[in-house]
């Protein structure tokens, strides 16, 4: 079972970046996947998730209205896409996994994580 982030980069503020979590050994559309983000000197924060059960969704106030979550279940993906970047949006950015639970911003309830990608965004 592992999950792989990509799609990070460097942008310029106002830019826009698209995340992607691949699921391999097992099928990312039982599972509530959630996407956190965390700052040098920062705790980790979540900032997305969508259920598995009722296919509900998060966002924290930082990225409300600006980043939007989705399944594709072809690819057994789930795309963060990142809109109206900010400098404080500079982060290391994972995906994680639980099965059997609900979506949520809790970091302790995820099974699986994804080993991170790096978004920079320049002022």
């Amino acid at each position: 079972v592992q999950l792989q982030a990509s799609g990070g980069g460097l942008v310029q503020s106002g830019g826009s970046l698209r995340l992607s979590c691949v699921g391999s050994g097992f099928i990312l559309d039982y599972y509530a996947i959630g996407w956190f983000r965390q700052a040098p000197g920062k705790e980790r924060e979540g900032i997305s998730c969508i259920s598995d059960r009722d296919g509900s969704i998060y966002y924290a106030e930082s990225v409300k209205g600006r980043f939007d979550i989705a399944r594709d279940n072809v690819r057994n993906t789930v795309f963060l896409q990142m809109n109206s970047l900010k400098p404080e949006d500079s982060a290391v950015y994972y995906c994680a996994a639980t099965l059997g639970a609900m979506c949520s911003k809790n970091h302790s309830i995820y099974d699986y994580w994804g080993q991170g990608t790096l978004v920079t965004v320049s002022s």
